[in-house]
């Protein structure tokens, strides 16, 4: 009602606008003026043509912008898809099965159509207030004078007739398209208001069959299990199920659309994990390496790729749709069951695999009876068949799949679930509360199968990670295995806390507290604390701590992606690469630091007070720490030594094992780890002995007694040297006789090898001169 009034308006002002009488402009009389007319101001044709040409334009601009742009009409194509996801799911609350899986679902995409509802309605709302303001600019033609005394002036009129019939047809028109498009928006603006009705309705539903389920809600649903008498004929049932395969396909099929963009995501990274995989596989085959990869125990990557990847991408996709429907969740899980199974095949002992196949068996017949059955006696009962012999199970046959695990320590608490939760489910069913008992069985068997999916999953992992080492090592022609357990030990410990972490979540979301719990949690870490003048959150706090840990591990082991380990051959030691990593770590470690304190929240000035603080700190007592931090940058950019050089520092000598931003690590040749700090390298003098390269010139003594001639020895002391693989004849050894006598001469042999076997080279090359100057008939001394 209130636009056909404005509409009335604007056009009852257009009309008084050019239709006005001028009777007061003839009527009125003229006033004399006794001024000069030269000076007079007039108005020409040409101004009033202006004016009629500055109206054409408002009223084409007011047409051109009352039409609807490419966003508005996207905008009308969201409100249609949003249209027919509400149907979709308001269709399938009336005849899905009402299990947690699906109610949750149900929630989450109904808070986001009620979101998209309002964002529609926002620029709906913000279209018809334009309209709004291209009506004012009608009005605002009043405000031209000329434009106006053209209108009072019927002789003027006439004489720009044709200029005022385009004007009339250039307005009708833009006057009919904001009344057609006006009623468009208001249409669409009611359709919203509804949905958003409906949007609220279907919340109070679905919150209310959340909380039926909920472990704190006690009351009675069924009444109890002997007290159960209802009978529904097969026909009745087949039909049922029939109908809820339907509605639960889908409902899958929407979920599976819906969370597209996200499922091709996955898939990508996947596909990138095994072609990654694959290529040093491939590497390690083309060289004939591959059947090393049983000397590091691996059990599903020498089997193939596809499989553990898929064993990945299953994992993640659980864990990454917690509130997917309940079809979709629970095929997902049985096929990641039956990809285990492909694992398992021909690795379990015949007893274990036995008993995986019957947690199969029971898990499929459970989701069947969960998804398309409806609740009565038979139902009940055979719920409670399924939660005995669960029981049974997991006291009896479970402890043959535990021993195939490799890690058992959670599987100790997944057992206990397990079995606690069946028995919790059984009295639930017995007392009528046939929702819980439902969701906690379900939730026993997943708590189970999935705690063996993530031990397959880690185990994968350190496999991936160990092939990786492993070819790089190869690359580099370090042939040598590695004692990949402590390794493995070493890798596995923050993977094990990812892992717990996916199956407390899998778990909690299972039971319908995970969504509680996370809000708990949020509302409990975004609370603002203060301090005195400086306010903080737990939440800035935790996370700061968390990626300042993250950055030490990624700096702790991001040389294991290069094949670095600590017991590396120091004769195939990459010290460029080496140099590589530690810049590599300095600047994982200062970024950490850096997004740890934009994570924190503090204000720059009080950032600015911390570091005034801290400069006090160094002038009082930390000269030393910030000395030897500087300078361990200072060496990890001038490289005055790098890892594997053999040093000699004050009265310490030996080879550089590691270098930190604090200290650096010596080998001494008698096993001791000498520790320097970096400001005591940077303060003395160093003698890099494998600075330019790795070799060392050495010297023997050696004295032969007999007939012989200097040139006949130098022809021995040279064909010894050069069949010798350790010394280096790129620069030529040196012959000096430092005395000379009758059947006597004493010489001093110089050759160059290798730093880290001198004592070897020296040892051989003394043997062998003895046996060659022996078979000569001469005597040999040193």
């Amino acid at each position: 009602m209130i636009i056909k009034r404005s509409y009335l308006y604007v056009f009852a002002l257009f009309a008084i606008l050019f239709f006005v009488p001028i009777a007061y402009s003839q009527t009125a009389p003229q006033k004399k003026e006794n001024r000069s007319k030269l000076f007079e101001k007039t108005t020409t044709d040409s101004d009033y043509l202006m004016a009629i040409e500055k109206a054409g334009e408002v009223m084409e601009s007011a047409y051109n912008d009352t039409d609807f742009d490419g966003e508005t009409r996207h905008i009308f194509g969201e409100i249609k898809r949003t249209q027919s996801k509400l149907d979709l799911i308001l269709t399938s609350l009336k005849g899905a099965n009402p299990n947690v899986r699906n109610q949750q679902m149900y929630r989450i995409v109904l808070k986001e159509i009620q979101q998209e509802l309002e964002d529609q309605n926002t620029a709906i709302n913000s279209r018809n207030a334009n309209l709004e303001k291209i009506k004012n600019r009608f009005v605002d033609l009043r405000k031209d004078k000329t434009f106006m005394e053209l209108i009072k002036d019927t002789v003027r009129r006439k004489q720009f007739k044709k200029e005022f019939a385009n004007l009339k047809k250039r307005y009708l028109a833009t006057d009919s398209l904001m009344s057609k498009n006006q009623g468009i928006l208001n249409n669409k603006k009611r359709l919203t208001v509804e949905r958003k009705i409906a949007v609220s309705n279907a919340l109070i539903a679905v919150e209310d069959k959340l909380e039926q389920s909920g472990i704190s809600i006690l009351r009675k649903e069924y009444p109890f299990l002997w007290s159960t008498n209802d009978s529904v004929p097969k026909k009745a049932v087949s039909q049922n199920i029939r109908a809820k395969i339907i509605i639960e396909k889908s409902v899958a099929s929407y979920y599976l659309s819906y969370r597209a963009d996200g499922l091709f995501t996955l898939l990508f990274f996947m596909g990138i994990l095994f072609w990654y995989i694959s290529r040093n596989l491939k590497y390690l085959k083309e060289n004939g390496y591959n059947e090393n990869l049983s000397y590091f125990n691996f059990n599903y990557l020498n089997r193939g790729v596809l499989i553990p990847v898929l064993v990945i991408g299953l994992n993640i996709a659980v864990v990454s749709n917690l509130y997917a429907p309940a079809l979709f969740l629970e095929i997902l899980q049985l096929i990641l069951l039956g990809i285990l199974t492909i694992l398992f095949k021909n690795k379990w002992a015949a007893q274990s695999m036995k008993n995986w196949m019957l947690l199969m068996g029971l898990f499929f017949t459970l989701c069947f009876l969960d998804l398309f059955i409806e609740v009565g006696f038979i139902q009940r009962a055979a719920f409670i068949v399924i939660n005995i012999l669960g029981i049974r199970y997991g006291l009896v046959q479970i402890k043959s799949i535990k021993n195939q695990l490799y890690i058992k320590g959670f599987f100790k608490w997944a057992s206990i679930l397990f079995i606690g939760f069946n028995g919790l489910s059984i009295l639930y069913n017995l007392f009528g509360r046939v929702s819980l008992s439902n969701m906690l069985t379900i939730t026993a068997f997943i708590s189970l199968t999935q705690i063996i999916a993530l031990s397959v999953l880690l185990k994968i992992i350190l496999e991936i990670i160990l092939l990786q080492i492993y070819t790089t090592r190869i690359k580099r022609g370090i042939e040598k295995i590695f004692d990949y357990e402590s390794l493995s030990d070493t890798l596995k410990k923050p993977f094990i806390l990812v892992i717990s972490y996916m199956w407390l979540v899998v778990i909690a979301s299972n039971l319908n507290i995970w969504e509680s719990l996370r809000t708990s949690l949020g509302n409990l870490l975004s609370h603002p604390n203060t301090i005195g003048s400086i306010t903080f959150t737990l939440g800035n706090i935790v996370l700061f701590f968390i990626i300042i840990w993250i950055a030490h591990l990624l700096q702790k082991y991001v040389a294991y992606f290069f094949g670095e380990i600590d017991d590396e051959n120091e004769e195939n030691v990459n010290k460029r690469q080496h140099s590589k990593l530690l810049i590599t770590r300095l600047l994982v470690l200062i970024a950490g630091y850096l997004l740890a304190v934009a994570a924190s929240g503090m204000p720059l000035d009080k950032l600015s007070i911390l570091l005034g603080a801290l400069g006090v700190g160094v002038g009082l007592g930390l000269q030393n720490v910030v000395n030897n931090f500087v300078s361990g940058v200072i060496l990890i950019f001038d490289k005055p030594i790098q890892i594997g050089d053999v040093i000699e520092i004050s009265s310490e000598s030996g080879r550089v094992k590691s270098m930190g931003l604090r200290t650096t690590k010596i080998n001494a040749p008698n096993g001791a780890e000498i520790i320097i700090p970096n400001g005591n390298l940077l303060s003395q003098n160093i003698t890099n002995w494998t600075y330019t390269d790795n070799f060392k010139l050495v010297e023997i003594s050696i004295e032969i007694s007999g007939e012989t001639t200097p040139e006949a020895i130098n022809e021995i002391v040279m064909q010894t040297l050069e069949n010798m693989p350790l010394i280096n004849l790129e620069k030529a050894p040196q012959i000096f006789y430092t005395a000379i006598s009758d059947g006597k001469y004493k010489l001093l042999i110089k050759f160059w090898c290798s730093i880290y076997r001198t004592e070897e080279t020296i040892s051989s090359a003394r043997q062998v001169l003895f046996i060659n100057f022996k078979a000569k008939g001469l005597t040999f001394s040193t």
